[in-house]
């Protein structure tokens, strides 16, 4: 064994072996039979494990290959990003075959590895998927929590959008899992897990699959760029990729104490890539009109909230940072008549606030692709410009609507006249929709654009950059609604659920996305967005009980945050309820942090987490939740894990009440008794 150092790393080398260590985790290359090892030092393994690539119709393996080495020129000290580190690639060679290289990436005080498989070969080819990190076994386990424990294993499932009111998930073991860009697989009551995600999203849709095939181990693992089906809402095959070099995505590997760290040092790792969009205007407060009135938009409804606002809220504890609001159409603002928009824009502005509006930049509403595309005096068809299958037939529909193909000039130019519409009329916040149409595979009009994937990074690049400040000369504010999470770096925030409206399944609907979610504000983005938040009424539901409503703004509050309303204050208990409640200024001044709120737990299923906590202002904000509508419950919160040092006594305050009392020095819960669909914000210190 030869052991040597390169800067804050120790190199190994002997016989059939490759090791580089930079004292948090060791990586060992197994050149006799082509797999990877990682050894944390808090005892966490994973074993076993090699790349894939698909060559014509068949998988090749690295491990299958008869040659694996570490090339000594390979091996190099780096600085980016991540900060220093080291690289060195594992390359596979075998006749006939493209070469298989992983290089990796250590760097000094991360407890995690980036793996990325370049393939080979000597002339062009192509393909549509690539599996840099893999391990399939029938027994026994390829992960290791080292902590010796039985308990139960948890998989997380991370879906690819937000469309179709589709929900986070947490599966026990046993579970087949795939889940999408990043998993975290841990131990449910320690928390003791690791983390497998990409961190660069330029070309493929990348899963994470992984097959718990006893209740006390993960048997199989794999990593897959080049992934197309029902959750990525594609129709056609995963787009090839050609030329002699292909590389897959980067995939982070970490193991840490608590997976909620590894998710947040994940999200984190997306952001040195490619950073959130920069946004210093504060959090997002105001109102939104779909789930007051949906289709029914009108000029009245739409001055009678500013004014509302302006007279009852802004001065009185409702507002962002600069003491504004946000005022936004969404859907059918065209039943407005002529001048009517114009006129309403100006009374906003009057009133303080900031208009804000709607689009769905990619999807095509119509029914005849053979409309004339709105601006080109009829030169121009939709059919042209539509997401086309191999045959040249436009995709099916998804949502009701057409999927439009980023990547054709005239679309690009329907978008960018939109926005300049948008620009001149005075808005300042837009709102967009229905963008995985943008994302789907096909066959673009742009043949150097490959995968759905890069089209969506084409088109959203070109809307940041239209709307930018430095384009614009002022800020304006770009938020996503129906999105995929990846790529991101294009809005300043994305709705993390689907539509959620104002009674008690809203609000556990929303939070399910929370509970697995909240690492995306302020790392993705700057604000998880909770959809807008009924305090009385929907157009589309019953009106809430007051229990209801006031969970549903406690979830908005928590998450991160965007906080618009979607209530119509024509009606006289929606206006009564927003006086008494959005002028609670503790509440508010908690919801202007913009911060979200950990889960504690991590098992809730398919559901809602019912306990949050977030700490702060030398004490610990605590959220807690009864998702019952017809029944009362007792809530024991475990003070400790909600991160509270029980040792001490304490002083509760209860953020809506105002009340205030202790608990006894050394109690290691609180009982918290709430009524149906009732929930609370309690403060410890």
């Amino acid at each position: 064994m030869m052991t040597t150092e390169m800067g804050q790393f120790k190199l190994e080398q002997a016989a059939g072996i490759f090791e580089a260590d930079n004292g948090l985790l060791k990586v060992t290359a197994n050149t006799e039979d082509g797999t990877l090892g990682l050894t944390w030092s808090n005892g966490q393994t994973m074993t076993g494990f090699y790349a894939e690539a698909r060559v014509g119709g068949a998988l090749v393996r690295s491990s299958w290959y008869s040659s694996h080495a570490v090339p000594e020129a390979s091996v190099r000290e780096i600085e980016d990003g991540f900060g220093q580190g080291l690289r060195f690639s594992f390359e596979h060679s075998d006749p006939g075959k493209p070469a298989l290289k992983q290089h990796i990436r250590l760097y000094q005080g991360l407890p995690y590895a980036l793996v990325e498989l370049e393939a080979v070969h000597s002339e062009e080819w192509e393909t549509n998927e690539l599996i840099p990190f893999a391990s399939y076994l029938n027994d026994n386990g390829i992960l290791d929590f080292g902590d010796g424990s039985k308990e139960e294993i948890r998989s997380l499932f991370i879906p690819f959008d937000n469309d179709k009111w589709v929900r986070f998930g947490s599966h026990a073991n046993p579970a087949s899992v795939r889940s999408y860009e990043v998993t975290a697989v841990y131990r449910a009551e320690s928390r003791r897990g690791f983390v497998i995600g990409s961190v660069t999203h330029d070309v493929w849709k990348t899963a994470v699959e992984v097959e718990g095939t006893f209740s006390e181990a993960i048997g199989r693992l794999r990593v897959v760029s080049g992934v197309s089906d029902l959750q990525t809402r594609d129709t056609v095959p995963h787009g090839s990729l050609r030329g002699t070099s292909i590389a897959s995505a980067t995939i982070l590997v970490g193991a840490y104490d608590d997976y909620r760290e590894g998710m947040e040092a994940y999200g984190k790792a997306n952001a040195i890539v490619q950073p959130a969009l920069s946004w210093n205007g504060g959090v997002p407060m105001g109102w939104n009109s779909w789930s007051a009135v949906m289709t029914k938009l009108d000029y009245d409804v739409y001055t009678h909230t500013s004014d509302f606002f302006a007279t009852e809220l802004q001065e009185n504890g409702f507002a962002d940072q600069e003491g504004s609001l946000y005022v936004n159409f969404d859907a059918f603002s065209d039943n407005l008549k002529e001048g009517e928009i114009e006129d309403a824009v100006r009374r906003v502005k009057a009133n303080g606030q900031k208009p804000g509006t709607y689009y769905t930049p990619f999807a095509f509403w119509g029914s005849n692709p053979d409309t004339p595309v709105e601006g080109t005096d009829g030169k121009i068809l939709y059919r042209e410009i539509l997401l086309k299958d191999e045959a040249g037939h436009p995709l099916p529909k998804l949502d009701g609507a057409f999927p439009i193909d980023p990547s054709h000039p005239e679309a690009i130019a329907r978008i960018m006249r939109k926005l300049d519409e948008v620009v001149a009329a005075g808005f300042e916040y837009l709102k967009m929709d229905f963008l995985a149409h943008g994302a789907m595979e096909g066959v673009h009009y742009d043949n150097s654009v490959r995968t759905g994937i890069q089209a969506y990074n084409y088109g959203m690049a070109a809307i940041a950059d239209a709307l930018s400040p430095e384009k614009l000369g002022r800020p304006f504010l770009i938020n996503l609604s129906i999105a995929p999470l990846f790529p991101h770096g294009y809005a300043h925030s994305r709705r993390v659920s689907c539509d959620a409206f104002g009674l008690i399944g809203d609000t556990e609907y929303m939070l399910n996305a929370l509970t697995y979610g909240w690492w995306i504000s302020d790392n993705l983005y700057r604000f998880n967005d909770p959809d807008h938040i009924v305090l009385y009424k929907s157009d589309n539901q019953r009106a809430t009980t007051e229990h209801e409503g006031r969970s549903r703004l406690n979830s908005g509050v928590i998450s991160g945050t965007s906080l618009l309303l979607g209530d119509d204050y024509r009606m006289e208990e929606a206006a009564s309820r927003a006086k008494a409640w959005m002028t609670n200024r503790e509440v508010m001044a908690l919801a202007r942090r913009g911060e979200s709120f950990r889960p504690s737990q991590g098992r809730s299923g398919m559901g809602g987490e019912d306990l949050y906590s977030l700490a702060g202002d030398g004490g610990t904000w605590v959220a807690v939740f009864n998702f019952d509508g017809e029944n009362g419950k007792s809530k024991t919160i475990d003070l400790s894990r909600v991160g509270i040092d029980p040792s001490k006594g304490l002083t509760v305050r209860d953020l809506w009440s105002g009340e205030s009392y202790s608990l006894k020095p050394g109690a290691s819960e609180h009982v918290v008794e709430l009524e149906p669909a009732e929930s609370k914000l309690l403060f410890y210190i």
